[in-house]
């Protein structure tokens, strides 16, 4: 389960990474001697590919949340299966060790 949980933390450092690029990149921008209209429309692409780029981090994001949690779902049944199991065979063996000490 560790390794899930370094996956997460890996889209996050994705995440504040291009969040770190745009904002360089959008500074970059505003100190570039262009014009005015060549610098709306740089501004314009470079926002469009950044709101891509994030809306595609956070929905891998997502799905590797949900995987993950899917996962630990099945474990959970698993174990509980196994818990139950084991239970039910203590149950078996108490009511057979009382039936050998009633005839005792």
């Amino acid at each position: 389960m560790a390794e899930q949980g370094s996956g997460s933390q890996v889209g996050a450092v994705f995440l504040a990474f291009a969040a770190g690029a745009a904002l360089g990149a959008g500074l970059t921008l505003l100190v570039a001697p262009k014009s005015g209209e060549q610098m709306r429309l740089s501004i314009k692409e470079l926002t469009g590919d950044t709101v891509d780029k994030i809306k595609e981090y956070a929905q891998d994001a997502q799905e590797k949340i949900m995987e993950t949690f899917e996962q630990g779902k099945e474990i959970v049944l698993d174990r509980k299966a196994i818990l139950a199991s084991a239970l039910d065979a203590g149950r078996e063996a108490m009511a057979l060790e009382r039936d050998r000490l009633k005839k005792g």
